[in-house]
């Protein structure tokens, strides 16, 4: 599994929030592209980076930070928040980032998520985000009547080169991940599942890493930046 160390930007700082409301933000580093040196020197082989005033406005608003991570760090990234058009797709991906993450749009344009992957093989993710089993969008300010998993499902045949499932509720909460429905959604379409939503320990971790299901890796942000993870600890027992 791999460990995706959580770079969520608001206004150029590097923030957390907590259960993805945007005036409970936490500002962890106003230097971000610092921040994702950090873990990079510290052994991560990839960033995950999202764009929170972007998944708002529904385009790029934190480019210049993103910019700057990817001019500094020589690892894959990827990121989400505010793509949701093939020209954005298209710029992000000729400055050097690995992978899109494609939310929004996923529920209200799927055929851009299809086109996508066909023009960019290898290089889309889609970000399903949900509260109680049901997808939100739009940063997660709106709630919609589409299922987590039927969503994932409808992407099968895709090309999508991973599905970032985030529970909303956990997220920067502290209160570990859904183990139960990421296991539940990995285990029921082929495409590589990232578990996001409130990783704080190690156990959880583990959790994830014994659910049953083959999960690519796990993103954590908070828990990392208060130290209730152990970097070091984290990339070594993911990689064990």
């Amino acid at each position: 599994m791999i460990l995706y160390p959580a770079i969520d930007l608001k206004d150029g700082n590097a923030v957390r929030l907590y259960k993805g409301e945007m005036e409970k933000a936490t500002v962890f580093n106003e230097n971000p592209a610092a921040q994702a040196l950090e873990f990079v020197n510290a052994g991560c082989e990839w960033l995950h980076l999202v764009d929170l005033n972007g998944a708002f406005a529904g385009e790029p608003v934190n480019a210049k930070p993103v910019e700057e991570i990817l001019a500094q760090t020589k690892v894959p990234a990827q990121l989400g928040g505010g793509i949701r058009d093939m020209a954005t797709i298209e710029r992000w991906l000729s400055k050097g980032l690995q992978r899109v993450i494609l939310g929004t749009v996923a529920v209200e344009n799927p055929d851009l998520v299809h086109e996508a992957c066909k023009e960019f093989p290898g290089h889309v993710a889609v970000g399903i985000d949900a509260r109680n089993g049901m997808v939100a969008t739009k940063g997660w300010a709106e709630e919609t009547n589409v299922n987590a998993t039927d969503l994932a499902k409808s992407f099968e045949d895709a090309g999508v080169a991973a599905i970032i499932y985030t529970d909303i509720n956990r997220d920067g909460a502290m209160q570990g991940p859904n183990v139960a429905e990421t296991a539940a959604l990995a285990n029921a379409v082929s495409i590589p599942v990232i578990a996001s939503g409130g990783v704080s320990s190690l156990e959880d971790l583990r959790n994830l890493k014994s659910c049953g299901a083959p999960l690519n890796g796990a993103i954590s942000g908070r828990a990392l930046y208060d130290g209730a993870i152990d970097l070091g600890q984290a990339l070594t027992l993911l990689k064990s």
